[in-house]
């Protein structure tokens, strides 16, 4: 059986939780403008942007190569949670489950944490965790934050 684990990271940010939750579940449109270093086209396939469901294609630059990933998208709005399930893409050539969990928490009226889960399993032993993927998803949040406090 071939190797599987979760990693589990907290982003401090500025803002409100509602406002961080409202940019990742509605406004995937604007990511390429905010954070073009790392998002290049977010592309919705099935269902819109903030709606159950919905599959899209994310075309990033990760580790220096352009890669793309398609996931389908889980939305909780009472716990301001997002769940992107891997479906194809780069990440998926390695990796049988893919799936990163971004729960916005309220800390302040002008703060919160985002919990980012990642769930993983290798397709074989032979191929490397994803922790270089953990850190770019949380790099994403982290370099999202001054563009949803700007607006």
């Amino acid at each position: 059986m071939a190797t599987s684990g979760t990693y589990v990271t907290e982003v401090p940010l500025k803002g409100s939780a509602e406002k961080h939750y409202k940019r990742w579940k509605n406004e995937n449109h604007v990511f390429p403008d905010a954070i073009g270093h790392h998002i290049q086209d977010v592309i919705v396939h099935e269902g819109e942007h903030d709606s159950h469901g919905s599959i899209r294609s994310w075309n990033y630059t990760w580790d220096g190569k352009e890669e793309v990933f398609k996931e389908r998208r889980e939305i909780d709005d009472e716990n301001k949670t997002l769940t992107l399930r891997g479906l194809e893409g780069h990440v998926m050539e390695q990796l049988k489950v893919y799936d990163v969990i971004y729960q916005f928490i309220p800390k302040s009226e002008d703060s919160c944490v985002c919990k980012i889960t990642l769930i993983w399993e290798k397709r074989n032993d032979e191929s490397p965790e994803p922790s270089g993927y953990m850190k770019f998803v949380k790099s994403l949040v982290a370099d999202m934050e001054e563009h949803v406090i700007k607006t």
